[in-house]
């Protein structure tokens, strides 16, 4: 059954306005952390309104897992190097290639890949919203990390956007 949209554009601008102020005092900060909990509301919400299609849902309660996930890896200080764990610098998931590194700068990019099927594959306009918030938060959160990987990252972004145009 479709979620109340009653009350759901004046949720979605506060969350808007809440990721806004993440990302702001995250950036001036230097402070993945408040970013990070910011969104947290925005990710719950977006689980809470995708309970139709069973691929939006699970994507979106993984998505509200990794969140949980990158807040411990930011207080614990954890750090692991995936590329070393793999062995190769990139692996595809979900229909894309994605860079390995760190683990605290993985997540927000896997935030983003999931943030970015939720948009193709929910329908309603509130969901869709909260995914792009969801999208350039989790972009923000990179560069917050790690503004070297953001731009190794953002060229492999591009690199596969072109190819796909060919």
């Amino acid at each position: 059954m479709a979620k109340p949209t009653t009350y759901a554009t004046p949720i979605c601008l506060v969350l808007t306005l809440l990721a806004i102020i993440g990302i702001v005092l995250g950036l001036w900060k230097h402070s993945p952390l408040i970013t990070t909990l910011l969104l947290l509301p925005t990710v719950g919400y977006e689980a809470y309104r995708t309970q139709e299609g069973a691929s939006t849902k699970w994507t979106s309660w993984f998505l509200l897992f990794v969140l949980i996930a990158e807040v411990i890896f930011i207080i614990f200080h954890l750090n692991y190097d995936l590329a070393k764990f793999f062995g190769k610098e990139e692996q595809y998931l979900a229909g894309y290639w994605m860079p390995l590194g760190d683990i605290k700068v993985v997540t927000p990019a896997l935030m983003a890949i999931l943030s970015i099927i939720l948009f193709f594959r929910t329908y309603g306009p509130y969901t869709k919203w909260l995914s792009v918030i969801i999208f350039i938060t989790s972009f923000a959160l990179v560069y917050i990390l790690s503004p070297q990987l953001f731009q190794n990252f953002l060229r492999f972004g591009i690199d596969q956007g072109l190819y796909h145009l060919y």
